[in-house]
C-alpha cells in the first residue's frame, strides 16, 4: 500500500506525546457519535424522532452526534440506548505500558491455605 503524505505527516505528529493523547481521545469521541447515529438510522428515526423520544431537542441529539463532543454521561448514554433499543457497553483497556507494568508487580500479599485437619 503506497504511503501518502498525510500518513507520513499522522506517524511525525504521533511522535508528540500530547498529539498522539488529543488523537487518541478524538477517536474515542468519533466511535460514540457514529454508533449513536448509526443506530438512531438503523431505527429508522431522525433526530427531531428521537429527541421527542427522549424529551429533549433536535439540537441535543445532534450534539450526541457530533464527533467533537466529548460530554457524554454515561446516563445519557443509557437513555440514548433504551430509545433505540440497545445497551451501554464500557470498556476499559490498558495501554501497553500498563500491560508491561502490571504483568511485573508481585502480589502485595500472600493468601495462606487452610490446612487441612
Amino acid at each position: 500500500m503506497k504511503t501518502t503524505n498525510f500518513d507520513r505527516y499522522l506517524t511525525q505528529q504521533m511522535q508528540d506525546k500530547r498529539f498522539a493523547a488529543r488523537f487518541e481521545r478524538a477517536g474515542e469521541a468519533w466511535d460514540v457519535a457514529l454508533q449513536i447515529a448509526a443506530l438512531r438510522e438503523q431505527a429508522g428515526l431522525s433526530q427531531k424522532e428521537l429527541a421527542r423520544l427522549l424529551k429533549t431537542s433536535q439540537q441535543q441529539i445532534s450534539r450526541l452526534e457530533s464527533t467533537d463532543y466529548e460530554g457524554h454521561s454515561l446516563s445519557n448514554l443509557r437513555r440514548v440506548a433504551e430509545a433505540l433499543h440497545a445497551r451501554v457497553r464500557v470498556v476499559f483497556e490498558p495501554d501497553e505500558k500498563s500491560v508491561k507494568r502490571v504483568a511485573q508487580r508481585t502480589a502485595p500479599y500472600r493468601v495462606k491455605r487452610a490446612s487441612a485437619k
